[in-house]
């Protein structure tokens, strides 16, 4: 029997686990703050051992660094003493639904779901905050102060006297900001499968700097694109000599590098159908010899030498008999085909077609064709432009505008500034695609932790509408208060959750209501909060004399069954999404979390009778409080028990 560690996933502890398998003399001993002996790294031996020759001191290598990096990715890697507490008074459709909100730091948050979701997010969105140069809500441990800041970098002299303005042009404006991102964007990439990606909006401020830190998380070799988003069709005054109507829009993948991944985003497959034309004026002239026999014309018989159309030349003249050409047609045009794909495809059934003595030949294929268009990296949203960027439903992308109006239609007030356009975000979404099976991808979980009023939230409901998709989202959003002179603050919102939340509501009757289709409408609510086990730790001059009793029991008196099977399940690696049933045994309330996976019980003076009752459910896993048996024997004969009755179950205590 287990007791469980009941707090986040531990990256440090597994990383310096792994480090040892491969070379177990770096590993050394320290003392952590609590006097604990813990195992480290002795990382100047580690550097000897990945060095042929003797490692002397640190040499500079091509790198983005700034102050407080090497905070930022200590933090990625630390533990806390959090939990998610579920709140199903803000959900909708608890029992059935597979998606979930999450409020509260989305660092925080991103730790708490290392587990549950590893490798399982297929699909990642998120629009941070952009850098202004101000104050971040998102105040990290390890951000450095303004004062620190300016001592570290050389900016104040030894009086304290400032010697450079805080301007965009000196370090810190982009140091707090990158890092902000750096550790959110590492444990985002644990979360995504190996054929996943991430899409990441930012302006011009950060996009240099944003593909840096990418490239070395992400890898370099999984850069996809940068989507250009034509965010406006309104110009209005011009700021710097240039008014700016674009947004970029990050992509990387999880890994690229393999080499079964050869398509992950596509923006549509198209039916090649008999009048396919090979021409096409991108691509070089190439001269192809069509055998004779092979080629079915539109015109008269005879022999013809030239065509009518100066993209075409006949290299000889060919004779055209009962339809067909008699002999070998040999022509010059720009040809998105070689020879090698004429003789290939002629061996399968395809024969050709000309119309006209333009000569602008055609293919008939034996069957229907499928072709994969990729996306294009400008994303165009001017209606009038023949090229507007679609998705393959015959949506066109919007610009902000569309996303400000869509919102207060659905909100009846303005409650976001500049919100994205669903439109926008149902196009990125629908671009993913399953290398696998061969096909748009509809059933996966979509990860944003930056959710804002959730527009990526009401773009899945979208998309499942319209194709009877599966696809599953997590929101994630600090609860940031509002401004009470705004509108959004006079009609009852406290915060940017709150309105993220009624605003999924509202999305989902209206999806509803003009659609009627049948899809998952819910959400899951949780809240960021303090672990459900009490600090047992106390200094010396920190006992008090009714320490005892206060410890009788190390669940926190205002936690309920439900916040600790939650805590449980995030430990255990179980989604949260998993289906959850209450049950009465024995006068007792049990959970069970998706059928028998996960039992648990934690009531007081559980006895041999409910132990009995639970084994023969033969779980996969069971949970019980440390303290809540009726009796030592009771405790004690827990483990003999199950193994008579269910031996392969796992047995945890907390």
């Amino acid at each position: 029997m287990e007791k469980l560690n009941m707090k986040s996933k531990d990256i440090t502890r597994e990383n310096i686990e792994k480090i040892g398998e491969l070379f177990p003399n770096v590993i050394t001993e320290i003392r952590d703050e609590k006097g604990n002996i813990k195992r480290a790294i002795d990382f100047e031996l580690l550097q000897q051992e990945l060095r042929e020759g003797i490692v002397e001191g640190r040499r500079e290598r091509y790198e983005l660094t700034w102050p407080g990096k090497r905070e930022a990715i200590a933090i990625a890697n630390t533990s806390i003493d959090k939990t998610l507490r579920p709140v199903k008074e803000d959900s909708l459709n608890w029992e059935n639904t597979e998606n979930l909100y999450i409020e509260g730091d989305n660092l925080e948050a991103l730790k708490l779901l290392q587990e549950s979701y590893l490798n399982k997010i297929k699909c990642i969105y998120i629009d941070p905050p952009y850098n202004t140069g101000n104050d971040f809500i998102y105040r990290d441990d390890f951000t450095l102060d303004r004062n620190e800041y300016l001592e570290r970098t050389g900016q104040i002299d030894d009086g304290g006297n400032r010697l450079f303005q805080n301007t965009e042009y000196n370090g810190r404006y982009h140091s707090d900001w990158l890092s902000m991102m750096y550790p959110r964007l590492k444990l985002a990439r644990n979360l995504l499968s190996e054929d996943g990606v991430i899409f990441i909006s930012i302006d011009d401020n950060e996009v240099h700097n944003l593909r840096k830190i990418c490239d070395e998380i992400f890898g370099e070799a999984n850069f996809i694109a940068n989507f250009i988003w034509e965010k406006t069709q309104h110009f209005g005054r011009q700021r710097l000599n240039t008014y700016s109507n674009y947004e970029n829009i990050l992509c990387y993948a999880k890994s690229l590098r393999n080499s079964n991944l050869k398509r992950l985003i596509a923006e549509r497959s198209i039916m090649e159908l008999e009048d396919a034309p090979l021409y096409n004026a991108s691509n070089n002239l190439k001269t192809l010899v069509f055998p004779k026999g092979s080629v079915k014309f539109n015109i008269k018989d005879g022999v013809y030498s030239h065509s009518t159309n100066d993209k075409y030349t006949l290299e000889e003249p060919v004779i055209v008999e009962n339809g067909y050409n008699k002999n070998d047609l040999v022509l010059t045009f720009r040809s998105r085909w070689n020879q090698e794909s004429v003789n290939a495809e002629y061996k399968r059934g395809t024969t050709f077609w000309v119309k006209s003595t333009n000569f602008a030949i055609r293919t008939i294929y034996h069957s229907e064709k499928e072709s994969i268009a990729s996306a294009r990296e400008l994303i165009f949203t001017n209606k009038n432009n023949e090229f507007v960027t679609k998705n393959r439903f015959g949506t066109p992308v919007g610009v902000n505008e569309n996303g400000s109006s869509e919102l207060k239609d659905i909100m009846g007030v303005t409650t976001f500034d500049y919100p994205k356009p669903t439109s926008l975000i149902s196009y990125i979404i629908s671009l993913i695609y399953d290398h696998r099976e061969n096909k748009f991808d509809k059933d996966f979980y979509v990860l944003d932790f930056f959710s804002g009023s959730a527009t990526t939230a009401h773009a899945v409901m979208e998309l499942n509408a319209q194709d009877g998709g599966n696809r599953k989202y997590i929101m994630v959003q600090l609860p940031e208060p509002i401004a009470e002179k705004s509108e959004a603050y006079k009609a009852g919102y406290k915060n940017i959750a709150e309105i993220g939340k009624e605003r999924i509501r509202r999305a989902a009757r209206k999806i509803e209501e003009e659609t009627g289709a049948d899809i998952d409408y819910g959400f899951r609510v949780f809240k960021v909060d303090s672990s459900n086990m009490k600090d047992v730790y106390y200094r010396p001059d920190e006992l008090e004399q009714d320490l005892i009793e206060q410890l009788e029991t190390n669940i926190k008196e205002n936690r309920t069954g439900l916040d600790l099977l939650i805590q449980v399940m995030l430990e255990a690696g179980l989604e949260l999404s998993l289906p959850i049933e209450t049950k009465e045994i024995c006068g007792k309330e049990v959970y069970f979390v998706a059928d028998n996976s996960l039992v648990a019980c934690f009531n007081e003076n559980i006895d041999k009778t409910l132990i009995k009752e639970l084994a023969k459910t033969e779980p996969l896993k069971v949970v019980f409080r440390d303290s809540s048996f009726k009796s030592s024997s009771d405790r004690i004969n827990l483990e003999g028990l199950f193994k008579n009755i269910s031996p392969n179950t796992e047995i945890k205590v907390l």
